[in-house]
């Protein structure tokens, strides 16, 4: 196993999400994708990723929901396009 950078494409959206990638949330908190998991009922597929701040929680969100646009009528004022945006990190 390979610890180097994965990309996989929703294909509904036709947004990738890139494995081992740092994001940022809407919110403007920074997140660490660790992974994709498939729920074992459903097999819908789970974004594993934690937070880079505080006590550093992992948290599981749907892989559509992860990659999808902020709701502007809840957050009209929201500075990003979508809900998870990858940052650029050395």
């Amino acid at each position: 196993m390979t610890d180097a950078p994965m990309r996989i494409t929703h294909k509904q959206s036709m947004r990738e999400l890139k494995i081992h990638g740092v994001y940022r949330h809407f919110k403007g908190k920074y997140y660490y994708v660790e992974g994709v998991a498939t729920h074992s009922e459903t097999r819908e597929q789970l974004v594993v990723y934690r937070a880079l701040y505080g006590e550093r929680g992992l948290y599981v969100r749907p892989l559509e929901m992860f990659l999808s646009p902020v709701d502007r009528e809840k957050y009209p004022l929201a500075e990003q396009e979508y809900r998870f945006e990858e940052v650029e990190h050395e």
